[in-house]
């Protein structure tokens, strides 16, 4: 009976010690998936952050290209209006000497009379203004095709700021909208044309 006994309590200590190494085994193998795991997850993570990253590159070098591209399309536009005015200068200054030259009356009429529409046709000084409280205040619009537009200067009064600026255009009509501190506004100061997202202030210059 005593070794009975003895004999159980070894089995059952070795049972126990083949359950605890099984478990030991079963956790090891549950650690090493989790490890697996979670090495997947950073690998997707470091992917997925890679590609964000080239792909904001990607966007930043489409955005400077596109705004470069822009600038020099305004440069080239403003020296062919550089070009244009100065040409028109020189034609009111032929046709003034014509005119003032002895040449019959109604020749002389005539002359004048283009010399006015040369001179309506030239650009002119149109001064601008923003009245509020702002940081920064930029005037868009179809004068330049809405791609760059003119940022205007603060000038405190002592109860608001005011943001004037300076513009060169010819006579015409023209749709302008402020951006003050990133957002678009329109100004009480200057009559409106449109609706909703496409509503904008008007400038006649005449």
């Amino acid at each position: 009976m005593p070794a009975s006994l003895e004999e159980s309590s070894s089995i059952q200590s070795e049972d126990e010690e083949n359950g605890s190494s099984d478990s030991s085994e079963d956790h090891a193998e549950q650690l090493s998936s989790d490890d697996l795991k979670a090495l997947l997850a950073d690998s997707e993570r470091e992917r997925l952050v890679k590609n964000l990253s080239e792909a904001n590159q990607h966007n930043r070098f489409l955005k400077d290209r596109f705004l470069h591209a822009k600038e020099d399309e305004l440069v080239n536009w403003k020296s062919e209006l550089a070009v244009m005015e100065l040409e028109i200068q020189a034609l009111v200054t032929l046709a003034e000497e014509i005119a003032q030259s002895g040449i019959p009356e109604a020749v002389h009429e005539r002359l004048k009379e283009q010399i006015k529409d040369v001179d309506a046709a030239q650009s002119k000084e149109v001064h601008l203004f923003w009245c509020g409280m702002a940081e920064s205040v930029q005037v868009m619009g179809s004068f330049d095709g809405w791609s760059l537009g003119e940022h205007l200067s603060p000038e405190y009064d002592g109860s608001f700021n005011r943001f004037t600026t300076t513009l060169m255009l010819r006579p015409g009509r023209y749709e302008i909208k402020f951006l003050v501190d990133g957002e678009w506004q329109l100004s009480p100061e200057y009559p409106t044309v449109g609706e909703g997202p496409t509503e904008n202030n008007l400038l006649v210059v005449e």
